[in-house]
């Protein structure tokens, strides 16, 4: 068979690649080896990790924070089956909607694993064997958990995040290696849930990458909220014995714990893709180099999303392969870095656009800055949830956006305005002028804005 395109990886960067690019008039062909489409992401990832952590929210407010608004319950039980099958049944319905796109955007399918076997040429091996040809081809394979030497992974004590999504009880004792998103994340659905989180972290702060306000207050909060954090902790070791894992650390004594969660990172999924086939090679984390354009050191062949340096995040992915597809068909396509969000849905939730600080800072760039509490918003008083501030970064010459930083409720909505804002290359002046609707969230937003010019009306 030959397409025009042959995507390699079904995850939010190929499948909307594949929809992309059949829009605009190509062939196009997708291989994903499981038989669930929409990748990590969809799957054992972002989907499924945020329905738990709606869930077992709604759980600790319901044993904790309903008082305070009047309502009382009776005795509190955890259905933690009822609450896996929740899970379970968002994914289904995503990935089902995922090849509901497929079919109406008429992109050949096809479930198996590719391995490339000259240029121009791969052969697909599982339920569907093919030998396919194409003009270009797009590799979004995704990454895969990493791994730390002297661990054991087991899949059933000392595991990655797909186990955590789905332990059958609620471990008494869970350690967390990585204090990252990953990390943090699951780490709170549990402790909601009952059990006691301990997150080992080699380096001295949590949330590593992020503005460094975040972290403290970050780490801040989640302690009291009940997290024992060990900082600047070398893992050095985990195994699993009959009833337990023991995780060894550099300096202290071994830890017991029910279940080990190794959050430390993830690499690039590009192995047994037969990429030597076609001269081309990988880095140290497995990743692949690729031009402006998403186009490889191979012509015709072209990567995005996690297999490529930067961040992974699935958004960024697929802008990536919106960007990619439409530069093949028309010759242009772009994504502003700048502008990527990310976020984290812990709570308060984290979200980030542009650049921090240190960036700032190491870049030598005078900046100005604006800060808002949320303590202050009358919407965040209704709601009960007043932790943490908005803060946004603008050029001291310009005025422009450069950066913005919110920990807080809503946060990973209320991102979206600074991302729109750094897109377009409005001012602080612009956020601030704009209107907001009251009472709103949002509305910190505009004050921090005001904030930069020295002019925050409520605070």
């Amino acid at each position: 068979m030959t397409h025009d395109l042959i995507v390699i990886g079904a995850g939010p960067g190929g499948y909307v690649a594949a929809i992309r690019a059949a829009q605009l008039g190509l062939n196009v062909a997708c291989i994903e080896r499981e038989p669930e489409l929409g990748g990590t992401c969809l799957r054992v990832g972002c989907i499924p990790s945020k329905a738990l952590l709606e869930s077992s929210e709604l759980y600790h407010e319901a044993g904790d924070g309903l008082k305070k608004h009047g309502v009382k319950i009776g005795k509190l039980e955890l259905d933690l089956a009822a609450m896996l099958k929740r899970k379970d049944a968002t994914v289904s319905a995503l990935t089902k909607g995922v090849a509901g796109l497929f079919k109406k955007n008429n992109i050949t399918r096809y479930e198996g694993t590719a391995t490339f076997t000259g240029k121009g040429a791969l052969k697909v091996e599982g339920k569907d064997n093919a030998e396919l040809t194409a003009k270009h081809f797009i590799i979004a394979t995704g990454s895969k958990p990493a791994t730390i030497p002297g661990v054991e992974l087991d899949g059933k004590r000392i595991g990655c995040s797909t186990e955590a999504l789905s332990y059958d009880e609620v471990p008494e004792h869970l350690v967390v290696i990585g204090a990252g998103v990953i990390g943090l994340e699951l780490g709170s659905v549990w402790l909601r849930l009952g059990s006691k989180v301990t997150v080992l972290e080699y380096m001295d702060h949590i949330l590593p990458g992020l503005d460094s306000d975040l972290s403290k207050e970050a780490h801040k909060l989640f302690k009291k909220q009940g997290f024992d954090f060990h900082l600047g902790s070398k893992v050095t070791g985990a195994k699993s014995l009959k009833d337990k894992a023991v995780v060894s650390v550099d300096g202290m004594d071994d830890i017991e714990c029910d279940q080990v969660l190794v959050a430390t990172g993830r690499w690039a999924n590009t192995d047994n893709l037969g990429l030597d086939a076609i001269g081309l090679e990988t880095n140290k984390r497995g990743q692949i180099e690729v031009n402006e354009h998403f186009e490889t050191a191979v012509e015709g062949v072209y990567a995005i999303g996690d297999v490529i340096p930067g961040l992974m995040l699935a958004h960024k992915a697929e802008d990536e392969g919106v960007a990619c597809v439409e530069h093949i068909v028309t010759g242009v396509g772009h994504v502003n870095y700048d502008a990527i969000p990310g976020i984290v849905y812990t709570h308060p939730e984290i979200a980030s656009v542009g650049k921090t600080e240190q960036e700032l800072q190491t870049a030598g760039i005078e900046y100005n800055v604006g800060k808002f509490n949320f303590m202050a918003n009358g919407r965040a008083r209704a709601l009960g949830d007043t932790a943490g501030w908005v803060k946004i970064l603008a050029d001291k010459q310009t005025d422009r956006v450069l950066g913005a930083h919110i920990i807080g409720p809503r946060a990973g909505d209320l991102i979206a305005e600074c991302a729109v804002a750094i897109e377009f290359g409005a001012s602080a002046e612009d956020i601030a002028r704009s209107c907001h609707a009251h009472p709103t969230l949002a509305e910190c937003v505009k004050e921090a804005a005001l904030g930069v010019a020295g002019r925050t009306i409520h605070m």
